[in-house]
């Protein structure tokens, strides 16, 4: 017959007469792993928030299960170990000093920083000091090759005096033109004069048998192309509605002509292939058949 304590030990319920004895039974020597387990796995288990995925989570926790860190610390590697690193060498010494510009033909004297070891040198900045090379012609080269009905010679030595001075800026020397002492003149004749001289000059000195590049200088051109933009510039906003409203008809043209021109290519393409299909069907027609081979009669002996 079972007793109780074996029913009880059967389904691991914890005695009352153990406890309260102190005497081990069965059950204490069986199910001691047990608690252990059970101990240790309630230490140590945590609960993955509900809607976390498993791969954030084991992110978030290491094996330690310690917190994840607020910011990323690396002890190696910081502004606190890296150090100034200073020579040994003095400073090099600066200097208040003068200088001179090349391209001031008045002699203006302006003072700045520089080191000391660099006194005594040209102005580092004198190298861009760039010019126009304005050609210049004497007195029997122009009576013999550069005279013109239209100009003077001393209209045209105020031309290229202003040359030189606004570095072929014709609308600055369009603006610094004496129209009081000379005619009035406007960009492209200032343009279309200068050019021209350049062209003779250059022709006359070249030597023989050498390449020329001669600037030209089209004065018709450039006048249609100012106006031509004025036009432009100057429109109503009735004509521009009326140029797009054009533009877009065009488009539409365009794109109906492209359409027709395809179906076209594609009637010409079902037309050929017709016209290759009957052709081969009347070769086929035209070729002879070839006869099948007759057997012959053997002869009786």
């Amino acid at each position: 017959m079972a007793t109780g304590a074996d029913v009880r030990d059967i389904l691991e319920l914890g005695g009352v007469e153990s406890e309260n004895t102190g005497t081990i039974n069965k059950k204490d020597i069986i199910n001691s792993d047990k608690k252990k387990s059970k101990k240790s796995s309630e230490t140590l288990t945590f609960k993955r928030p509900e809607g976390m995925h498993r791969e954030v989570y084991a992110l978030l926790y290491s094996d330690k299960k310690d917190a994840p860190p607020l910011l990323p610390s690396d002890t190696t590697q910081g502004y606190r170990t890296v150090k100034a690193k200073l020579g040994s060498k003095k400073v090099r010494p600066w200097k208040w000093m003068p200088f001179t510009n090349p391209a001031r033909k008045d002699g203006a004297m302006f003072y700045h920083w520089r080191r000391a070891a660099e006194e005594g040198k040209d102005y580092p900045f004198a190298r861009f000091n760039k010019t126009v090379q304005v050609p210049v012609y004497s007195e029997q080269e122009y009576q013999m090759y550069l005279h013109d009905d239209a100009w003077t010679k001393a209209e045209t030595d105020h031309l290229f005096d202003l040359a030189r001075r606004f570095d072929l800026r014709f609308v600055v020397i369009h603006d610094r033109y004496d129209h009081q002492q000379f005619k009035k003149r406007s960009v492209e004749d200032l343009k279309e004069r200068y050019y021209h001289i350049c062209a003779k000059l250059a022709n006359i000195r070249a030597a023989p048998g050498t390449d020329l590049k001669i600037p030209v200088f089209d004065a018709g051109h450039e006048r249609r192309r100012k106006e031509q933009l004025e036009r432009l510039y100057n429109r109503t906003p009735e004509q521009v509605a009326e140029e797009e409203y054009l533009i877009q008809e065009l488009r539409k043209i365009e794109t109906r002509k492209k359409e027709r021109e395809k179906r076209t290519q594609d009637l010409q393409k079902l037309i050929t292939a017709a016209d290759t299909t009957t052709e081969q069907r009347r070769a086929e027609r035209k070729a002879p058949k070839k006869k099948l081979p007759q057997k012959k009669e053997t002869e009786k002996p």
